[in-house]
């Protein structure tokens, strides 16, 4: 099967510091997510110009389609970059993945997303959306998803509710599946209403951890499993160093965690929805499909960024060839 991601095309930028200094001349508060301004951008990159960057196409759906690609999965994005070295970028960076890049092109400039990470492994983000959330229903082409079986939404994108029910109704008359990842418990809150229409109506397969099950329904995570079942075709519930919790129907699984050192826990979800999402499109039972997930999210997390690294994959490949087997 084939997949189609759509979420808000960010470039991710890592920075290892040797100190607080920057953070403090920033006055960003360690470990806190702020948007940022193009003068605040100004800021940031003069600080920076002499230390060494990682970049790479980012955003919740992109690190979860990257991951489907990364593992033989036919995967295509829609998002919106501007016309700038960064979006040149991110273009290329898709298609050097395997992915096939939809992606709208803006005036403003590309959004992006400072990680500044200090000794301590403590990472302070710094974000400026720009261009992706410049992303509308008008930009959605019918002949896009009718390439596709599946649709991988990020929840972020609830606070366009034009765009994502658009891309929900256009996908469901294609035939396709609907995949949607919370995102954030902030998110969430804020747009509940919406989303309590949107999720029984449309989507066929929910992520959502801890925080975002209680903000949705308001229960324990295995109360708020059983709810999300109820209007889903498979629910999971990420429980952090406690696992995850599949449930379809009346049955219910419960996945462990892979023991790694944790060095950074970004993108762990994402690269979760992928592993599973890749049992899921290869008819695995869920046990599987969870310990696929579980393995890719203990993979990142075992390293800097929202990217499994490539000299990982190989390691990978055999792990997952060996849970295809028993």
């Amino acid at each position: 099967m084939r997949v189609l991601g759509i979420g808000n095309a960010l470039v991710d930028i890592l920075i290892q510091l040797e100190n607080d200094t920057v953070l403090n001349y920033l006055d960003y508060p360690k470990g806190s997510m702020q948007l940022i301004d193009l003068s605040k951008i100004a800021d940031v990159t003069e600080l920076i110009k002499n230390i060494p960057v990682i970049m790479a196409s980012g955003g919740s759906a992109a690190n979860t389609i990257h991951g489907l690609a990364r593992l033989g999965i036919s995967c295509g994005f829609i998002g919106k970059v501007g016309k700038d070295e960064l979006g040149d970028f991110y273009i290329n960076d898709l298609k050097e993945a395997g992915v096939k890049a939809y992606l709208e092109q803006s005036k403003t400039v590309t959004g992006r997303s400072y990680a500044l990470i200090t000794p301590d492994s403590e990472r302070t983000f710094a974000t400026y959306l720009g261009a992706a959330v410049e992303l509308n229903a008008e930009d959605l082409k019918k002949s896009v998803f009718s390439n596709y079986e599946m649709l991988h939404i990020e929840g972020y994108l609830v606070q366009n509710p034009l765009l994502i029910e658009m891309a929900m109704q256009i996908a469901k008359k294609e035939g396709l599946l609907i995949s949607l990842d919370l995102a954030s418990f902030n998110v969430v809150e804020s747009n509940l209403t919406f989303l309590k229409k949107i999720v029984p109506e449309y989507v066929d397969i929910v992520f959502a951890n801890e925080e975002e099950a209680r903000a949705y329904t308001g229960k324990t995570p295995s109360d708020a499993l059983k709810e999300l079942a109820a209007q889903v075709k498979i629910a999971i519930v990420k429980t952090g160093k406690k696992g995850s919790m599949i449930r379809s129907g009346s049955v219910e699984t419960t996945i462990q965690i892979k023991p790694v050192i944790a060095v950074d826990t970004t993108g762990a979800g994402d690269q979760y929805a992928a592993g599973f999402l890749y049992g899921y499109l290869n008819h695995l039972d869920f046990h599987k499909c969870g310990e696929i997930g579980s393995t890719l999210a203990a993979s990142v997390i075992s390293t800097y960024g929202a990217r499994i690294p490539e000299k990982s994959w190989p390691e990978i490949i055999q792990k997952i060839d060996r849970i295809h087997q028993y």
